[in-house]
């Protein structure tokens, strides 16, 4: 059994995009590790030191069996099924905005009518199902229209933010609490969601100081509300008001971008070293 298993989908059988720098990363430091799926019922996952998830990314339509199969992982488990639940629910904005937080403002709608009632409030509004990935079921509403969901509930509504169709977002990669790199995201004509399979575009840039304090205190402020402060994160940032907004906090089953920044190989492979040095559980 390898020294890690890094949790993949049958999507990804071979792991996420620009998985072999990481692959390799990890070979540098004496660490061996193996792709496995996450619902294969073969794999002895209490046998390896290490389980980390990087690309569940099927898990949307199947969460309780996700969760379950997290909950029977743990200890080895890097950032855990607790996590992993609060996580994989959107609502968990609100949690962080109780906490002090500077998020996209966020309400969480239960029913249809919830959402009518939000969205005429807000004029323009941005209404995403509460457990959703890839930007499927994301949808403009204004309070001139009926709420006709393209994906179940139930949903947040959000502001829409307009510098999300000219500046789009800015993801920042955060590792046993510390920033270290980013990725700007643009949407394409007519979008305003930045996945690169509806147009968007994502590019590697320098590390803004204040995209990363921000991000860093995202990091802070889910290990205040969960207890112990996740192991790895990406932070997804938008320009709203006078600074960065947070738009998302992906503790779960974050994508590390290794095909534009193989760079974030590096470090969480050292955080995989530090924490098998830990010991079981990390």
């Amino acid at each position: 059994m390898p020294d890690v298993l890094l949790v993949t989908c049958a999507w990804f059988p071979e792991g996420e995009p620009g998985a072999g720098v990481l692959d390799a990363a990890l070979r540098e430091r004496g660490v061996t590790s193996a792709w496995a799926r996450w619902d294969d019922p073969s794999v002895d996952w209490a046998a390896a030191r290490l389980v980390a998830v990087r690309a569940t990314w099927d898990y949307v339509a199947r969460l309780e069996e996700f969760l379950a199969w997290a909950t029977a992982v743990e200890p080895p488990l890097l950032n855990g099924a607790a996590t992993f639940r609060w996580n994989t629910d959107k609502a968990y904005l609100l949690d962080l905005a109780r906490a002090g937080l500077p998020v996209v403002p966020t309400r969480a709608a239960d029913t249809e009518a919830a959402v009518g009632r939000a969205v005429a409030e807000l004029g323009v509004a941005v209404v995403k199902p509460r457990v959703g990935a890839d930007g499927n079921g994301v949808q403009i509403v204004t309070a001139a229209e009926r709420f006709v969901p393209d994906q179940p509930g139930p949903w947040i509504v959000q502001p829409l933010v307009e510098s999300v169709r000219e500046t789009g977002e800015t993801s920042v990669f955060v590792f046993e609490g510390v920033p270290v790199s980013q990725v700007d995201k643009r949407p394409g004509p007519g979008e305003i969601r930045v996945h690169e399979h509806r147009g968007g575009t994502s590019t590697p840039v320098p590390l803004d100081a204040s995209a990363a304090s921000r991000a860093e205190a995202a990091v802070l402020a889910c290990g205040v509300v969960l207890g112990d402060r996740p192991a790895y994160a990406r932070v997804d940032l938008m320009r709203g008001g006078e600074g960065w907004w947070v738009s998302e906090v992906e503790l779960t089953e974050p994508g590390l971008y290794l095909d534009v920044l193989p760079g974030n190989a590096a470090p969480f492979a050292d955080l995989v070293v530090d924490r098998l040095g830990r010991g079981p559980g990390g």
